[in-house]
This record gives structure tokens, sequence and C-alpha cells, in this order.
């Protein structure tokens, strides 16, 4: 039977990371893979990750499953944080959590528990979005279709997102990136978000916000904005929430999907149809992350270090936007790439068009998606100088 299976191309993001690892260059440049780094380029352990670690170690005292929904110390804590602790939302008992293998284990059990409860809906990403989306809602049997976000020009286009928007049929799902959007880097002020709020209420479509950031773009409350009032302001909402980005648990597969219903009734029949999606899925989600987040997140000494910690690599990553457009400043770049310091997350959508990315990889060994998005968190001060240089050299030459 196998002789029948196809061989496909691999994934891009994970092809460029075999080419950069076999790259011999000493000035190599990694603005490929979604991770954060530090300034010498590792993606660290963070300080209270490995107290929290050393906590679980002597503490835990059994190996059993924690059940389709997860632990529930982890599924209160996200939600605190995701909603605030004062939230009505939380108040009125009209939301539930259910731990996942990861922010995108998350996106597919949304997507599965969308197309066995709505089966006729479509669901709608903006263009561009993160490649994978497309491959996790086409793999959950969701019909795709897109409404803009950025326009040819590489800038937000908030009226022509607005226009699809009114356009989308009721039933339908929205998909929306709570802040630090990719790959783009361009968000949504407050104003734009109320008025996205106000089209997807009153049009009756569902609005799954997908929250992987939370900490990156302006702050851990600031970055909550969009999410805390779609859940106040809409009876029904999806939320997707990942721990991988702001607790650098990458490899843990650590995330959560909350479900916000009109009411606490509404919730608990949500709640009963997602451990049974959850449990035709992957049954159990992995425990030592949530047991990770949760000893932090319920620790008000490990919370206000963790806390200190994702300002840290918040305030590297804007700062490296500001460094990036004033090392262009010399070769008369700094207006074509001033959006850079403008958007917020790891990711930018630098207007590099796939040739001369191809050439910054093949002459510089600058490695980034042909699309022309850079994870910003791979610059370091070092290096600046040399990829400013290299990118004149790509438009200018």
């Amino acid at each position: 039977m196998f002789e029948n299976v196809d061989r496909v191309p691999g994934d891009a993001i994970l092809g460029l990371i075999q080419e950069f690892q076999a790259d011999n260059n000493p000035n190599k440049v990694d603005l490929g893979v979604g991770v954060y780094r530090d300034e010498y380029g590792r993606t660290p352990i963070l300080e209270t990750v490995h107290e929290a670690e050393k906590t679980r170690l002597t503490e835990e005292s059994t190996k059993t499953y924690i059940g389709s929904h997860g632990d529930p110390e982890f599924g209160d804590s996200i939600q605190r944080l995701v909603f605030g602790a004062a939230s009505p939302v939380l108040a009125a008992n009209r939301a539930t959590a259910t731990q996942a293998p990861g922010g995108t284990g998350a996106l597919r059990l949304a997507g599965d528990f969308c197309r066995t409860q709505f089966p006729t809906t479509s669901i709608w990403l903006p263009t561009p979005t993160w490649p994978n989306h497309i491959g996790l809602f086409e793999a959950a049997g969701l019909p795709i279709k897109r409404y803009t976000y950025v326009d040819d020009n590489n800038q937000l286009d908030f009226a022509g997102m607005l226009a699809d928007l009114k356009s989308i049929p009721a039933g339908d799902i929205v998909l929306l990136h709570a802040c630090c959007h990719n790959p783009s880097g361009f968000d949504l002020n407050r104003e734009q978000w109320q008025q996205v709020v106000d089209v997807v209420r009153d049009r009756g479509v569902l609005p799954l916000v997908d929250f992987a950031y939370q900490g990156f773009g302006n702050g851990l409350e600031d970055d909550a904005f969009g999410p805390r009032l779609v859940a106040e302001s809409c009876d029904e909402a999806l939320i997707t929430q990942s721990c991988s980005k702001n607790f650098g648990l990458y490899r843990e597969r650590i995330g959560c999907l909350i479900a916000v219903a009109r009411d606490e009734s509404a919730m608990t029949d949500v709640r009963s149809q997602l451990a049974t999606t959850a449990r035709g899925n992957y049954s159990n989600p992995p425990a030592h992350g949530g047991a990770i987040v949760s000893t932090i997140l319920n620790s008000e000494e490990l919370s206000a270090r963790w806390r200190d910690e994702v300002s840290a690599m918040r305030s590297r990553i804007n700062a490296l936007r500001s460094d990036l457009v004033d090392a262009l400043a010399p070769y008369g770049l700094e207006q074509q790439f001033g959006h850079i310091a403008n958007q917020r997350g790891m990711f930018s959508y630098t207007g590099l068009n796939s040739d001369q990315v191809e050439r910054l990889k093949n002459e510089y060994s600058i490695y980034m998606v042909a699309s022309g998005r850079a994870n910003v968190a791979g610059l370091r001060q070092d290096n600046l100088d040399y990829v400013a240089g290299a990118i004149s050299d790509v438009v200018n030459g």
C-alpha cells in the first residue's frame, strides 16, 4: 500500500532550520524560526520556569491521567491571566478552559469542535496569517475563506478588513489575532478593536481569537484588551492561548482553548462537548508544562518575577526593532523600513520580496521566510550592522 503514498514538500520553516544548521558561514543569521532568542542567540529557559520545575520534581506524587480538560488549576490560572482576576466573564461563570497540547493543539481542538457542532460553517482567516492556520482548519474539515489585513504596500488595511468583515454571513467563524500579528507584526489599536467587535457581534459571527503572544506586544494587560473586549461584548467566543512564547515552554506543548458562552448553563453544555472532542483527538493533554505554569501563576513571588522576565523579553524585541531601523538609516532606508519600529511581537513583514530574501540567504547567510517575514528576536547588537548592510545591498544594489 505504501507504494501509492506520494512525497510532499517539507515545511518551509523547518527546511530553513536545516539549511541554517548546515551553513558554515560564521556570520550567518537566523531570522526564520519563530522562537525568542537572547543577545547570545539562545532560547533560554526562564529562571522562574527552572524554579517551578524544581518544585514540581519534589512535590509531584502521581503520573495518573489529568482528564480531557486538563488540570483545573492550570485552566483557572490561564483564565485569570487572559481575562483579569476581576473579569465579569469569570464572575458570571460564562467561560470554560480546556488544556491542550500547545496553542496549535488548542486551534485544532477549536476546529474539530466547530466542524462537529456547526457542519455548514466556514472560517475566515486574515490575509496574511500564520500558514499553519490553513493546514489546521483544512485538516479539521472547515471551509476556509479570507479577509483583508495587509495591503499591497505592506501596511495594515483596516478599511479593507472592516469591509470584508461586514460581508461575512451570520454563523460563520472569523479568526482574529489578539496581538503581535503573525506574520505581519501589525496590530489593531483599541478603537479599531471596538469597531471589529461591533461588526462581529452585530452580524452574528463567532469570533475565534488566537492569543499566542500575550506580553510580547505592549504588556500582559494591554495585549489582553482585544480578547477581553470580545468576551465581554459577544455572547459567544473561542480563544486559543499558548504558553510557548511568554513562558518559553516551546517543547512542553502547553496551551488552552477557552470557550465563552451566553451563560453558565450554555457554557456547561459546550464544556461537555469539548471533553468529547478532546477525547477523540489526543484524549489527555501532557501535564508537565501546565504544572509549571500554574506553579508560577499561583505563587506571588514567582509570578512577579515571571512578569519581569516577560517584560525584559518584550523590551529587547522592541529595542531591536528601533535599532534595526536606525542601522538602515545610513543607507537611506529608514523610511522604507520605518514600519518595523511600529510593529509588535517577534515577527515583521519587512517588505522584502522573495528574490531579495533568496539573495540574503545565498550571499549573506541571512535566513528568513520567502514572504519577507523576519523574526526580529533573531537579531543581536553585534549583527545589526551586518544585516542592515546586506538589506541595503539587495534593495539598492
